[in-house]
């Protein structure tokens, strides 16, 4: 079995400035974020007469993808690149650990805690708390409220100390 490669393999023949437009397409669920910080973006290949991005969903059956792949083909459209397919790649499956650590900043920033290592999730498993950051207050004295936030990918957590409620990014 061959090497799998978790982050985007660059293609010799794609230029940089496809890569600098898809680095401007937010992320419907978190606008903060682009497609690029979310780890997203499977490949890229660019031929002279067409461009084909190569994509992953974060989830199976993940609602904003659709309006990803006409996000990506718009913005590449509007720069001129006329010719723009979007392929789905479901295998190897995303994982929060492609989420780029600019990315995971931005969504500290916003508002979000971003996911812990993933072992931290698995841990619940053997009877051990699991521990969140607030992203406000960076107090580690924090509790899920419910393992539904606002998006499937999202729990929502509440500070014991500032007493705000935030969204923790689950590890998938």
């Amino acid at each position: 079995m061959g090497e799998i490669h978790h982050l985007p393999v660059a293609n010799k023949n794609t230029s940089g400035e496809i890569w600098e437009i898809l680095r401007s397409v937010v992320d419907p669920e978190i606008p903060v974020l682009t497609v690029v910080d979310m780890g997203i973006i499977r490949d890229v290949v660019q031929t002279p007469d067409a461009v084909e991005v190569s994509i992953t969903p974060t989830y199976s059956g993940c609602p904003a993808m659709e309006a990803i792949g006409t996000d990506i083909k718009t913005a590449l459209q509007q720069k001129g690149y006329s010719n723009v397919s979007i392929k789905s790649i479901l295998s190897p499956a995303w994982t929060t650990e492609w989420i780029t650590e600019e990315g995971k900043a931005k969504m500290q920033a916003y508002g979000i805690a971003p996911p812990e290592t993933e072992t931290a999730e698995k841990g619940v498993l053997f009877g051990k708390t699991k521990t969140v950051t607030c992203p406000r207050c960076k107090s580690q004295h924090t509790t899920m409220i419910s393992n539904f936030g606002s998006t499937a990918c999202k729990a929502l957590w509440k500070c014991e100390d500032c007493k705000e409620p935030f969204d923790y990014f689950k590890c998938i």
